[in-house]
């Protein structure tokens, strides 16, 4: 009898152990963007709905896109919306995009990204409720947060529901940094008065939008965020595990979008910002652009990065790079390099350096009122009169203390 007992508590120790779960796995801590968890949680709440899609080609899980997977599983999809680059990622930055019919679903598409940049009653028509599912760069001049706002508008002017599907701002929760857009430079590539990177998530930005009165709405929205799982404000994109997929043709991997808060305003400039080369943002430069490669001592030894003096020559990218500055000149140029990860690399302020740098051994230098959209203050005087970068240190403490209220994570 003894001995038999025995034997039932060791067969009951090995099943035990084997069959029992710990209570934190790698699956449960992992992260998980919000197209995941309606997934898994929230698929019961469109039963009987008519449901628009506001995604492109990043609104994927397991690999398989949104859409694809919410028609399996008889989702009732009638239409989708296609901001800046399509809705499958196709277009190149600034192409306008055109309303169609989506050549693998049949299902219409309407351009947010063209004449039309908040949707219309009639592309509402047959829709209860949207779903969106763009991704946030965390950098304001990126047209995604735009176009969140203009459809959370839309949808609350017409009486339907708007879902966001959040997730992880690549930069980070907690990197705040540069100048609080000014109202005088308020675009399509500045619609809020927050700093160049915010440090927040596109439902924690919406719900700032909203009780912030930044958007124009005569009524109570019908917004519900669905949260991401498993992140932290301290992560970076990296540290999410999650695959990266490009939001845009010119960030094909995570370095390029953390360089771009630094190097996007050379688009507001005769410089190239390597549109027409394989690594652009990483990669600026201009034909009269000249330098002695020991001056780049300064700026490696301050962000800790390594700046490589490189030649290049831009060329058209069909879907990524149409017609580009100074396409099929040879330029002289840096690329830029972070071979000891990102730190606490301040990118807006790496990009002011770079820009003086540039500007000081460029003969034919150039800066335009672009670049004011971009950063949000006069950059264009500042340059062109010599003086000194004003701090945003006050603006990004008030901006940070406003934004705890409205914090998911």
């Amino acid at each position: 009898m003894y001995k038999s007992s025995l034997l039932f508590l060791l067969s009951l120790f090995i099943c035990l152990e084997g069959c029992i779960k710990p209570e934190s796995t790698p699956e449960s801590d992992r992260v998980k963007t919000g197209a995941e968890v309606v997934l898994e949680q929230h698929l019961d709440e469109l039963e009987g709905k008519r449901v628009g899609l506001v995604m492109n080609p990043t609104s994927r899980v397991n690999g398989t896109h949104m859409l694809d997977t919410l028609l399996s599983l008889k989702v009732n999809i009638t239409a989708l919306f296609a901001a800046e680059h399509g809705f499958r990622g196709d277009a190149g930055a600034g192409e306008v995009i055109e309303n169609g019919v989506d050549q693998e679903t049949g299902l219409p598409v309407h351009s947010l990204y063209g004449s039309t940049k908040k949707p219309t009653a009639a592309m509402l028509e047959n829709v209860d409720v949207i779903l969106f599912d763009l991704p946030d760069v965390g950098s304001r001049f990126y047209t995604y947060s735009s176009t969140m706002g203009y459809v959370l508008e839309a949808v609350t002017e017409h009486d339907k529901e708007m879902w966001i599907l959040d997730r992880p701002n690549p930069l980070g929760g907690d990197y705040v940094s540069g100048w609080v857009l000014r109202d005088e430079f308020v675009s399509f590539v500045g619609k809020y008065p927050i700093p160049i990177n915010y440090g927040m998530t596109m439902g924690e930005l919406a719900q700032m939008a909203v009780g912030e009165e930044w958007l124009e709405l005569d009524k109570e929205s019908q917004l519900k965020i669905i949260k991401a799982e498993g992140w932290e404000r301290w992560m970076k994109w990296p540290d999410t595990e999650l695959e990266w997929i490009a939001p845009s043709p010119n960030l094909p991997t995570f370095t390029h979008a953390f360089i771009y808060p630094a190097t996007v305003i050379f688009e507001g400039t005769n410089i190239s910002e390597g549109r027409g080369t394989d690594d652009p943002f990483l990669t600026i430069g201009a034909p009269t652009f000249e330098f002695n490669e020991t001056e780049l001592s300064e700026i490696e030894q301050k962000h800790k990065v390594v700046v490589d003096s490189i030649s290049f020559t831009p060329r058209s990218i069909p879907g990524k790079a149409i017609s580009p500055k100074h396409e099929g000149e040879r330029c002289q140029g840096l690329r830029i390099r972070f071979p000891n990860g990102y730190g606490n690399i301040n990118t807006v302020e790496l990009g002011l350096d770079l820009l003086q740098f540039v500007e000081s051994h460029t003969r034919d230098f150039e800066i335009n009122a672009f670049a004011n959209k971009l950063y949000g203050i006069d950059i264009q005087t500042i340059i062109e009169q010599g003086e000194e970068f004003p701090s945003w240190k006050d603006e990004v403490a008030a901006f940070k203390e406003k934004r705890s209220a409205y914090l998911l994570y």
